[in-house]
């Protein structure tokens, strides 16, 4: 997993509430088990009309929100169903991290184990990083997960709170299947002791 320390990059606004992991990623997308390819159906069905032509006024699609590695958005993101397919196609996209007011439990966890930092902020504090990702690609906005601060691009700061082993697996890139291996010595060494101890098995 991509190791996440400090961002900066473009914020994309998206302050419709209740963005349920449907429309992250449509359930006709869910039929891979892979991690990457999804990006391109992200927010499939806001992104393109019937045809698959792609709807210039979705933000994604705007020139300057292209290259987004941060979404701004509404409150309750990620509700719906537990697909982890939604945090796949975020990051596939290119997002590292999403700032909302709050977001449905599956999905918050589901992000951190796929390398994207979802913050919790205050209303007031999402209003003016809408404001400022309003902006365009001119404004680029930091986040710094080590001292736990989101910068605006001019520069007003909101600290965010993060649960500290979350934060210790995403800066050292750290999934579940990595946390295991950081034990691999201890496991090699069980098995092997328990090989001599029950050699029948």
């Amino acid at each position: 997993m991509e190791k996440f320390e400090k961002v900066t990059g473009i914020a994309a606004p998206m302050p419709l509430v209740n963005i349920d992991t449907d429309m992250i990623i449509p359930k006709q997308f869910l039929k891979t088990i892979k991690r990457s390819g999804l990006g391109v159906n992200l927010f499939d069905e806001m992104r393109y009309d019937d045809n698959g032509n792609e709807i210039p006024d979705f933000v994604l699609n705007k020139p300057q929100y292209r290259d987004a590695e941060i979404l701004i958005a509404g409150e309750n993101f990620g509700c719906g169903s537990s697909r982890e397919h939604a945090p796949w196609a975020l990051k596939d996209f290119g997002i590292r991290a999403v700032v909302s007011t709050s977001f449905a439990e599956i999905f918050y966890n589901n992000c951190f184990k796929n390398g994207i930092l979802p913050i919790v902020l205050p209303q007031e504090a999402v209003d003016v990083l809408m404001k400022d990702a309003e902006k365009g690609s001119n404004a680029r906005m930091t986040i710094d997960l080590e001292n736990q601060v989101v910068t605006s691009s001019d520069g007003e700061e909101f600290s965010f709170e993060v649960d500290s082993f979350r934060k210790h697996c995403l800066m050292n890139g750290l999934d579940d299947i990595g946390l295991t291996l950081e034990k691999a010595a201890s496991i090699d060494s069980f098995e092997a002791k328990a090989t001599q101890a029950r050699p029948w098995v």
